[in-house]
């Protein structure tokens, strides 16, 4: 995910229309789509080339996205978490050996059924309620806005961070907040749970703490006498399971394979 070059999708208005259940195209990701934040993709497995084709034929083209529990984006066989939110198509490119695309974050989603892949993932689901705004709000969502804002002005002092402190946001209260939540550093798991939220309220309340919480994380630096440590303890126990007490036999060496198994949060390179 890019999200510099999709800022400019912050701003724009959209209409959420409640619907019932139904059966929609899926694409499980390693991040958490937020609504009304731009999701850019790059799409290269011949399954999700169906799914967009057939998607372009249709009025209102969109999918859902739900966060991958355990598995990667490519190949199919993960587990999925239910929560997940409708992507609109906003934009597609055709390049050479890839399609890539923007979409925008809509209405949450729950998933009632996985059904069979056809040939990409396909559920039934449901939509979930949205939040609705009250006035009384405006303090605590002024609140959310400087605690995010600080939060990713301090952490850009210690890591490179894809969104900036000065980050624009749209107009509308329920749509700010969602991207409130969408450009605060904060990982896959906390994100998730703020989809989950039932109220405007419990999501701003839920931002400011979970950012609090994360600020001590995100802005202390690396312990150099802590590496030392954590490096000759590691040393140590790997000469320690070196040894063996048969010291002239050759066959009980261990065999060291390749353990990197990759990045399955890589979303930038999505299926």
């Amino acid at each position: 995910m890019r999200p510099r070059y999709a800022e400019r999708w912050l701003t724009g208005p959209m209409e959420l229309e409640p619907e019932t259940e139904r059966d929609v195209a899926m694409f499980p990701l390693g991040a958490v789509l937020l609504p009304h934040m731009p999701l850019p993709l790059r799409i290269f497995e011949q399954r999700y080339m169906v799914m967009l084709g057939r998607l372009l034929d249709d009025e209102v083209p969109e999918f859902g996205v739900v966060l991958i529990e355990r598995g990667h984006e490519a190949g199919g066989g993960d587990q999925r978490f239910p929560i997940g939110t409708m992507a609109r198509i906003a934009k597609v490119a055709a390049r050479a050996e890839e399609i890539e695309l923007v979409a925008i974050g809509a209405e949450r989603i729950e998933v009632v059924s996985w059904l069979d892949d056809d040939p990409h993932p396909r559920a039934r689901v449901r939509t979930l309620a949205p939040l609705t705004w009250d006035v009384d709000l405006d303090d605590l969502r002024l609140e959310a806005e400087r605690t995010v804002r600080r939060l990713l002005a301090v952490t850009a002092e210690f890591a490179e961070t894809p969104w900036d402190a000065d980050t624009e946001l749209s107009d509308d209260p329920i749509a700010a907040s969602w991207q409130l939540a969408g450009i605060a550093p904060l990982g896959p798991i906390d994100q998730l749970r703020l989809l989950g939220a039932t109220s405007a309220r419990e999501l701003l309340s839920t931002l400011v703490r979970l950012c609090n919480d994360a600020e001590p994380v995100l802005t202390s630096a690396p312990s150099e006498a802590g590496f030392a440590e954590a490096l000759s303890q590691l040393l140590f126990e790997e000469g320690a399971d070196g040894g063996s007490e048969d010291d002239d036999s050759d066959d009980d060496d261990a065999d060291v394979g390749d353990e990197n198994p990759g990045n399955p949060d890589d979303h930038g390179s999505a299926a």
